[in-house]
């Protein structure tokens, strides 16, 4: 197994092996972000890399987004870019050791860069990090993958990983995926159960 460290990453960023960087706010979380009324949420995004949802949210009136990532690389050039950007909601550290609570997560491409074995953990901390009531939406992929990352699963897997923490309002095909990811993609809304 490929140790998924921030050396892994960063090199990736820096040789330019983004293959999962659509260059663009993702589809389905941009349409979500557009119908969120509550422009006071206070939102993750977690292995947000070059942080187009963190950008396309921000724009949108939704300014208590929070970029993170394991990787300084992606994070510097996000704040080159975006200079006026608060850097207080800009944390470079691993998922699993960040604090804080959250009305949403976005999850994209960060659950299947992720080594399986970190699965149960990943689901655990996600409910940690939200508030009561807040909610995990994105999307996962509906495939397998050749080595990894990244790395697939399918809806079954990810039903039992999340139903110990979450309710279910939406677990189905995407629908609105980008051309080539149509047809390999789930799109989640997970509510935070309360436990």
């Amino acid at each position: 197994m490929i140790d998924l460290d921030e050396n892994f990453w960063s090199s990736r960023y820096e040789n330019g092996y983004t293959g999962w960087d659509l260059g663009y706010a993702s589809p389905p979380l941009y349409q979500y972000l557009c119908q969120i009324e509550k422009k006071d949420s206070v939102i993750l995004v977690p292995g947000g890399g070059n942080a187009y949802e963190v950008v396309a949210a921000f724009a949108i009136g939704l300014k208590k987004v929070h970029l993170l990532d394991i990787s300084k690389v992606p994070i510097a050039r996000f704040l080159e870019k975006n200079p006026s950007f608060p850097k207080s909601q800009v944390h470079h550290e691993n998922f699993f050791e960040h604090s804080g609570q959250y009305d949403l997560i976005l999850e994209q491409t960060f659950f299947c860069a992720l080594d399986p074995a970190l699965r149960v953990d990943y689901a655990a901390k996600m409910a940690e990090l939200l508030k009561p009531g807040g909610k995990l939406v994105g999307v996962l992929f509906d495939r397998d993958f050749e080595g990894g990352p990244p790395f697939g699963g399918s809806a079954e897997e990810y039903r039992e990983l999340f139903k110990p923490y979450f309710h279910f309002e939406k677990f189905e095909p995407c629908h609105n995926s980008v051309p080539p990811r149509m047809g390999s993609e789930l799109f989640m809304i997970l509510k935070k159960s309360n436990l």
